[in-house]
């Protein structure tokens, strides 16, 4: 850790990746929600790839310099906003509601686990630069 930039790009990273999960359970939420409402189509937030793209990213890498400009990947974890996709239902029961309530709740405790997850990590982190401001007492 430097000392001279305290908040490292750890802990940057552990900042995104709990805004991200907070994303993914709204839209998990969402999915819950609207389980009974027919047409509605089930959505999914990904985010994982661009996050290993922005952390593998080498300087040099192309960016983008105009709305227009195709976006080859995230350049730095900040840049990573993640997709929404909606999912077509495939169930045929006929509501084009493709959302299963046991699915949704399978993927909204293992989204709050893996928040807790980052969210303990980003505490170990702080908790360490308390410990060095207070010059190990």
């Amino acid at each position: 850790m430097n000392p001279l930039d305290p908040f490292d790009s750890n802990i940057q990273l552990l900042q995104k990746v709990l805004d991200l999960r907070s994303t993914n359970q709204r839209i998990i939420a969402t999915n819950i929600a609207n389980a009974e409402t027919p047409g509605f189509a089930r959505k999914v937030f990904t985010f994982e790839e661009q996050l290993q793209n922005a952390i593998t990213a080498k300087p040099g890498t192309l960016a983008t310099t105009h709305s227009k400009h195709i976006s080859t990947a995230p350049t730095s974890v900040s840049s990573v906003t993640g997709r929404v996709d909606e999912v077509e239902d495939k169930t045929g029961i006929g509501d084009e509601n493709g959302v299963s309530v046991d699915m949704e709740m399978v993927a909204l405790s293992e989204n709050e686990l893996l928040y807790e997850t980052a969210a303990q990590l980003l505490n170990k982190k702080f908790t360490l630069l308390k410990y060095m401001i207070q010059e190990g007492k």
